[in-house]
């Protein structure tokens, strides 16, 4: 007879964590061991593993925050890595055997951040949808990803423009192995002045994750004659590339300097990839898109894609136990 068993992460499971999320059904280096644990003075990891019997069968990278446990606000994305090959009736019970542990732990929710669906392996299944039903999860916030299906995509006349007024100037795309000129001369004066913020990742911080990996996080900055004028920083799976910063100096618009950066990505660097991810366009935690920027993205033909986070009470753990008749 099988059974389940709930354990913290420990830091003398890292290799097996990290082997089995290699491994997994998603398709993300943001679940190793050496990116989650980067900010581990930032969140109080509670990251869960599952075993059935002796055998590894899922993860659950998550932080705690009073009674509460998160999946994971540290993270673009989050929710339940398991096998590819794993059951509708495993799923149900290892989910449910993670709200009654953490029940047990006087943890009163679990507010999970889902996986976009761009980041899971076709042939995995997730029936994630049906165990929100059941436990009676609430949907408490929904961000929007404008994602290009490179199969399809093409340019509207404004981006188009856009590529023609950077092409003339003669704007130049190169991959720089450093990001402290775009950090310094265009990102952080950017978001500070118009958001009153600072990037996620501190110039040390995205430095020190390059460093782990390197062909993962790639930056790409724009030049008019030798002066930067524009970048990205790109975070890349074997499908998708990621824009995880993306902004230009004041002439952006009137150079066409971001139009040029992404038409390069897109027909040179990252022709082959399933996806191009934008990111959100959401502001206010979710309640409101930044219009502007969205017009922006979907004029290299970004479709929304979904991310809704789902708050779970772990009493309800009850719900799943007599699913099957």
């Amino acid at each position: 007879m099988s059974y389940y068993n709930v354990f913290l992460y420990h830091t003398s499971k890292k290799e097996l964590w990290n082997h089995f999320a290699l491994h997994s059904n998603q398709d993300s280096f943001l679940f190793q061991r050496d990116f989650m644990d980067y900010h581990k003075d930032r969140f109080q990891d509670f990251s869960l593993m599952v075993y059935k019997n002796e055998t590894l069968v899922a993860l659950l990278p998550a932080h705690r925050e009073g009674d509460a446990v998160y999946t994971h606000f540290g993270l673009t994305y989050g929710g339940l890595i398991h096998a590819k090959t794993l059951k509708t009736s495993e799923y149900i019970a290892i989910f449910k055997v993670l709200l009654e542990f953490l029940h047990n732990q006087n943890i009163g929710s679990l507010t999970l951040k889902e996986l976009l669906s761009i980041y899971l392996h076709n042939s995995s299944n997730n029936p994630l949808q049906y165990v929100l039903f059941k436990s009676e999860a609430s949907l408490c916030r929904v961000d929007l990803h404008s994602v290009i299906d490179m199969r399809h995509k093409a340019y509207s006349k404004s981006r188009k423009k856009g590529i023609k007024r950077g092409q003339k100037a003669n704007l130049r795309v190169e991959e720089s192995p450093t990001f402290e000129a775009f950090w310094n001369e265009i990102l952080i004066p950017n978001l500070g002045h118009k958001h009153g913020v600072k990037p996620v990742h501190s110039l040390d911080e995205i430095t020190l994750l390059k460093s782990r990996f390197p062909n993962n996080i790639r930056q790409f900055n724009v030049y008019l004659d030798d002066k930067l004028v524009a970048g990205t920083t790109i975070f890349e799976t074997e499908n998708v590339a990621h824009s995880q910063y993306i902004s230009g100096n004041a002439d952006k618009n009137e150079l066409g300097s971001l139009d040029v950066l992404h038409q390069y990505l897109l027909e040179q660097v990252y022709s082959d990839k399933k996806y191009f991810d934008f990111g959100t366009s959401n502001i206010d935690a979710g309640a409101h898109i930044n219009e502007g920027l969205l017009y922006w993205k979907e004029g290299f033909s970004a479709q929304s894609i979904p991310q809704g986070f789902y708050k779970i009470a772990t009493k309800n753990y009850k719900h799943l136990e007599a699913v099957f008749i």
